[in-house]
């Protein structure tokens, strides 16, 4: 019995939802009833929908299967070349940035390396110049 409640508060609300858009029309235009309805309308809702003669020349004119005039493919190539273009603009841009950061983490790498034969040598240093072990002569 706990079901019946939220059950009929949502029939109402459909009820209530449903006379409330009553009066939209569908997204086709049928005859010139709409047109006299659509006068009314506010001019962004009239330009979603437009008359049966303008939407059966739309198809009409150009099919699934038509070839595409010269205009609209020199368009489309120009958007191809384009894309490329940036595609090529980001790549040499991500290229530049990673040899950026690997030549700088090799010149710190070398520079830590340098750094820690330096410490090395300071410690080990015998007070000798050249060290010991490089100017020793063997017997």
């Amino acid at each position: 019995m706990s079901w019946m409640r939220p059950a009929s508060l949502a029939c109402l609300a459909l009820l209530f939802i449903l006379t409330l858009f009553f009066e939209v029309d569908g997204a086709s235009v049928t005859d010139g009833i709409s047109n006299k309805r659509s006068e009314g309308l506010p001019d962004w809702l009239r330009r979603i929908f437009m008359d049966e003669s303008d939407a059966t020349n739309f198809f009409k004119r150009r099919g699934r299967r038509a070839l595409k005039s010269q205009d609209e493919l020199d368009a489309e190539q120009r958007q191809r070349l384009a894309a490329d273009e940036r595609k090529r603009e980001y790549n040499e841009e991500q290229r530049n940035e990673f040899e950026n950061y690997a030549e700088e983490e090799n010149n710190e790498q070398d520079e830590r390396t340098h750094e820690s034969t330096e410490q090395w040598r300071e410690f080990h240093h015998d007070g000798l110049d050249p060290s010991y072990e490089y100017n020793r002569h063997t017997v």
